[in-house]
């Protein structure tokens, strides 16, 4: 009998050596990919750091495991893809004064669409990752869900999935709980101690973000004033780039009270300031939308949103437009909502799909 073709992208990070791992031992003909998005890194380089201090790919801890499974593996360049649809949508949107989210548009853009395209390429089965989601299928209908440990749960990146690629996906570790993984991870021999956990942004790992935006579009740095909500001027501040709704350090503004960033404002160069409690609002609206649940189109529903990964999602009502967004009235007020940043929409665990925060 043969065996069902899995294409895996390996990372070389826990899950998704893991996700080799008990793919393996479920029976299925693996084939490891690793893809190559960022620095590239020799094996003496690499060899001359901590794992987790290498870039996002850990191409060495990869291969040690493909060679532990006896699986093929090779390393596929997206670099190019990368900088395209990710780094420079990164800069783009900082640059016109908003926040958007790398992993959102790299899962998108590069790392499933490339393992799906390679494994239709090849004739293979299904593509599998180490992401923290789940794929279920009921009276004919397959749907995207959240992952049992809700605290680890990935499913907000992954939203911008196409629908018709559900049937063969495969999310190995989604079922597990966090604390499984790290099990298995020592049972295969990878060095626990060292697998640290990055919760930064895989291209800017050894800086600060607005380094690395300076760095790529210098033209960034163009001061501009910083103005309370009535309009009044408090100060100068280096660029609309460097500043996120919410923020409260590196502001350098002493007027007697704690002072948080309220809004961008691009076309006037300014960056408002407000109190803390002047931060909440009810309403936003959510445009460039990618929905797996098309009902969100056609009527008002009810909801859970998630407007960051960090948070947890909060019941909203969502009533579509005719211009093609959506509106979402929150049932309860929500902080320092970001324009650039993703709203994903659920239906309990399912994930309906979700869209681009507008500015007001």
């Amino acid at each position: 009998m043969t065996r069902q073709t899995v294409l895996l992208g390996m990372s070389g990070g826990v899950d998704s050596s893991v996700a080799a791992s008990l793919l393996v031992r479920q029976g299925y003909d693996v084939h490891g990919v690793t893809l190559q998005v960022w620095e590239h890194e020799d094996d003496q380089v690499a060899a001359s750091k901590r794992w987790e201090e290498r870039g996002c790919c850990k191409i060495g801890i990869a291969k040690f495991v493909a060679q532990r499974l006896n699986i093929p593996y090779e390393v596929v360049d997206r670099r190019e893809a990368f900088q395209q649809g990710v780094i420079d949508d990164f800069v783009a949107g900082y640059a016109s004064g908003t926040t958007p989210n790398p992993c959102v548009r790299c899962n998108e853009r590069v790392k499933l669409r490339s393992l799906y395209a390679l494994a239709l390429e090849r004739g293979m089965d299904y593509v599998a990752t180490g992401h923290y989601a789940r794929v279920q299928q009921a009276e004919g209908r397959w749907s995207l869900h959240r992952a049992l440990d809700q605290r680890k749960d990935q499913s907000y990146f992954l939203y911008r999935l196409n629908a018709a690629w559900l049937p063969r996906l495969m999310f190995p570790v989604g079922h597990m709980q966090k604390r499984e993984v790290w099990q298995e991870a020592e049972s295969l021999g990878l060095p626990v101690e060292e697998l640290k956990e990055s919760q930064e942004i895989c291209f800017v790992s050894h800086g600060d973000y607005r380094t690395f935006i300076e760095q790529e579009r210098p033209a960034v740095k163009q001061p501009g004033s910083f103005v309370g909500v009535g309009g009044e001027v408090l100060g100068q501040h280096e660029g609309i780039a460097f500043y996120t709704p919410g923020q409260r350090r590196g502001l350098g503004i002493a007027v007697g009270q704690r002072l948080y960033v309220q809004k961008v404002v691009p076309e006037s160069s300014q960056v408002v300031l407000c109190t803390e409690d002047q931060l909440v609002q009810r309403d936003c609206h959510v445009a460039d939308l990618s929905l797996l649940d098309h009902v969100i189109s056609q009527q008002a529903i009810e909801a859970k949103v998630k407007v960051r990964y960090a948070t947890p999602p909060s019941t909203a009502t969502l009533v579509p437009s005719d211009n093609g967004t959506v509106h979402v009235r929150f049932h309860q007020p929500q902080r320092a909502l970001s324009p650039g940043q993703s709203a994903v929409f659920y239906d309990d665990d399912r994930v309906l799909g979700g869209g681009i925060i507008q500015g007001s």
